[in-house]
């Protein structure tokens, strides 16, 4: 998938429908979501998304994961994204990321992805749209 694909999935998921607001979204969320994984488990994933989102993943060194539950990441991801977003709306922004990223990488990704998220990560990652 390439990168105009990946953010238009975004806007067509539940993400913000303006073009640059879905494209901060998306790297929100990807920044967040590699302070939550260990290991090699950023690059992994990095490896099968679009070129120009792999540095967003791949930026904190997995090394020293940040370990919260979903409220945790989601308020997190609203912090990040500014004043303007509340908890509802990080809720429906990283739900169309994350389902995004499972439509856009194999399977056994998604599941090596999965093991790493507490359960409560799971329902972000089926689409609302």
């Amino acid at each position: 998938m390439r990168t105009d694909e990946f953010i238009a999935s975004v806007s067509e998921l539940g993400g913000p429908t303006d073009r640059q607001e879905a494209e901060k979204v998306t790297h929100v969320v990807l920044e967040d979501l590699g302070k939550r994984l260990k290991g090699g488990e950023p690059g992994d994933l990095a490896a099968q998304l679009p070129e120009e989102l792999k540095a967003t993943l791949t930026a904190h060194d997995g090394k020293q994961p940040v370990d919260d539950d979903v409220d945790t990441f989601l308020r997190r991801v609203a912090d990040h994204s500014g004043q303007d977003v509340d908890p509802d709306q990080a809720r429906r922004n990283v739900q169309a990321v994350l389902s995004t990223i499972a439509r856009s990488i194999s399977d056994g990704e998604v599941q090596a992805l999965r093991s790493q998220l507490p359960a409560g990560f799971g329902p972000l990652f089926e689409a609302s749209a």
